[in-house]
């Protein structure tokens, strides 16, 4: 009895009682269609009449059901009314034919179970206070001469039991809402759910956006902490030699500002792609840096105050696309984490095509905590290389060898290399 008063009490109940209702409601053309049908049989027996009425919605509704959208409208209905298991369901289309064969199963047992509670919440109420009003009141219920079962009950001397019969058919009404809610809340994720195929799809698709977004943020962290760490070196070189050599802290306060904008396209580009309302006519998208532009790179960097002897073999022009942008940003985490680890120390950098595969090496003399036994590894970037080698299917070796910090990264030209 407390289960049930809380049950009663509850929201959830009564808006799966709507949703129910609706469902009955949504039955009732089934019937008038099985009427016109049974008017149209060559026997007008009514016991006929009323099997076709019962029969028809049966069939009716699975066919219904098998409608692509009907999947999509049910399980909206489902997740806002019934809620419980429910909740969860994520309206789609329906994509299979098994899937529209559950959602047939489904839009069944949603009007038909609904029926049947709408028509017990019809007659049960009325039905009920006519018996706990029996003992008090004639209501004409039949006759001395014509008594019916009311009539015999109201002249019988087990009359004070209508009232709690009536309260008991109250009860049962209550029960059974909550339990056709519940059940059918429960019901709802295994044949409105998504199949074995779509939850495959999902977790694909899911697994595409994360790679996606991963790959936005090792964009992100490579162009614009290299332009922030290029943007530091060059200020504060040129706030030494501001009054000096006011040329050079020209040429240094150009290359910042270039710098900036470069990231800040870079930024805007990466902020539009995240945006889940993002414009469908690629307005945000941007060309991605590549070998081709490393001369820019290296320039920037040398106006910060780095000397960077740079030997960049002639074939770049030909190396795939998505190898050359992996490389780019290869070039520019390892002069940032030179900047950022070493300071203004010399860089080498060696680039060129060997046969199938492209070779990176850059080196730069250990500086500060480096030069004490640190290592570069302590940040983002270089974990954002070994994503991108890997990604290729490259090899990598990075560390401190010789005073120096060495990164050596071989690339292969080809996805089969």
């Amino acid at each position: 009895m407390l289960l049930l008063t809380r049950a009663v009490r509850a929201p959830a109940t009564w808006r799966r009682w709507a949703h129910l209702v609706i469902g009955g409601a949504l039955l009732m053309p089934y019937w008038f269609l099985g009427m016109v049908l049974a008017s149209l049989l060559p026997t007008q027996r009514p016991g006929l009449v009323g099997l076709v009425m019962l029969l028809f919605p049966l069939p009716a509704t699975f066919v219904t059901g098998l409608v692509p959208a009907v999947r999509y409208l049910e399980a909206t209905a489902a997740r806002e009314l019934l809620r419980g298991p429910s909740a969860a369901l994520r309206p789609a289309m329906t994509s299979s034919w098994q899937t529209r064969a559950r959602t047939g199963l489904w839009f069944g047992a949603h009007l038909h179970v609904g029926v049947v509670v709408s028509a017990m919440s019809l007659a049960v109420p009325p039905f009920a206070v006519v018996l706990g009003l029996l003992p008090v009141i004639d209501w004409g219920l039949g006759s001395a001469a014509d008594p019916g079962p009311l009539y015999a009950w109201k002249h019988s001397g087990w009359v004070w039991l209508a009232p709690p019969a009536g309260l008991l058919t109250l009860l049962a009404l209550l029960g059974l809402i909550v339990l056709a809610g519940a059940g059918l809340s429960r019901l709802g994720p295994v044949l409105l759910g998504p199949s074995p195929a779509e939850r495959v799809a999902e977790l694909e698709a899911a697994a595409r956006r994360l790679a996606e977004r991963n790959r936005l943020a090792r964009e992100l962290h490579d162009s614009v902490g290299h332009a922030l760490s290029v943007v530091t070196l060059q200020a504060a070189a040129a706030g030494r030699v501001l009054d000096r050599d006011p040329d050079f802290a020209r040429q240094a306060l150009g290359a910042i500002e270039e710098s900036a904008r470069a990231a800040l396209e870079d930024l805007d580009h990466v902020l539009g792609l995240l945006r889940e309302d993002r414009r469908e006519d690629g307005a945000r998208t941007a060309p991605q840096p590549t070998l081709g532009d490393l001369e820019r790179l290296l320039e920037q960097t040398r106006i910060a105050g780095v000397k960077i002897d740079a030997e960049i073999g002639a074939e770049l022009e030909h190396v795939p696309a998505a190898v050359s942008r992996e490389a780019y940003r290869i070039v520019q985490e390892g002069l940032t984490n030179a900047l950022r680890h070493a300071g203004k120390v010399p860089v080498r950098l060696r680039i060129a095509v060997r046969g199938e595969r492209l070779e990176i090496g850059m080196d730069n003399p250990l500086a500060g905590r480096d030069a004490a036994g640190g290592d570069h590894g302590g940040g983002r970037g270089l974990g954002g290389v070994r994503e991108r080698v890997t990604v290729l299917r490259g090899t990598m070796a990075a560390g401190p060898e010789a005073g120096e910090w060495r990164v050596r990264v071989e690339l292969p030209l080809r996805s089969g290399s």
